[in-house]
């Protein structure tokens, strides 16, 4: 499957108003792992449940997307205290149904605006540098938290996908609308 955005590299690094998203580094795993095995951070997740062993191997996946692509997913930590928030950026594997805007904040930030801030910027970021015609998120239909985060960024409901026998819906945003924000 050929990728429809350019290969345009994003910034290693960057911050926001409260958020530092940058590169994964080998003392991402625990705090990671922490959150994979937490039942209420995983139940909404595609594929589940990730062991603390697996979370080593998701963190070279993440960092591998960023060789292949030049653009992926961040680590997430609050500027005010060095906290690990979790991830938060853009994701396109072969065979994906398009450039994901994704985030996974840690439960104990929930309700701050985190998610929404950080996925602000890289929404912004995607379509300036990246020139996809649409970004989406696909998200449990259960998950009323990231529902809204997408309709705050401006994505809204399109159509739903079957991934691993479980149904999620793909909140979109055109180029065009975007624009208009």
């Amino acid at each position: 499957m050929s990728v429809a955005v350019s290969n345009a590299s994003l910034p290693l690094s960057f911050e926001t108003e409260r958020l530092r998203l940058r590169q994964w580094r080998a003392e991402d795993v625990a705090p990671l792992a922490r959150l994979h095995a937490d039942p209420d951070m995983m139940r909404y997740m595609i594929g589940g449940a990730v062991s603390a062993d697996e979370s080593w191997s998701v963190i070279a996946l993440m960092i591998g997307h960023w060789h292949l692509r030049g653009y992926g997913l961040w680590a997430v930590e609050e500027k005010a205290s060095g906290a690990f928030l979790g991830r938060l950026g853009l994701w396109y594997p072969d065979g994906w149904p398009g450039l994901e805007l994704s985030w996974f904040i840690d439960k104990t930030h929930w309700g701050k605006g985190y998610a929404s801030e950080g996925a602000r910027a890289c929404r912004d970021m995607a379509f300036r540098a990246l020139g996809p015609d649409e970004i989406c998120s696909i998200i449990h239909p259960e998950n009323a938290a990231s529902r809204r985060v997408a309709e705050k960024l401006g994505e809204r409901e399109a159509r739903s996908i079957d991934v691993g026998g479980t149904d999620f819906l793909i909140y979109a945003m055109s180029r065009k609308d975007w624009q208009a924000l």
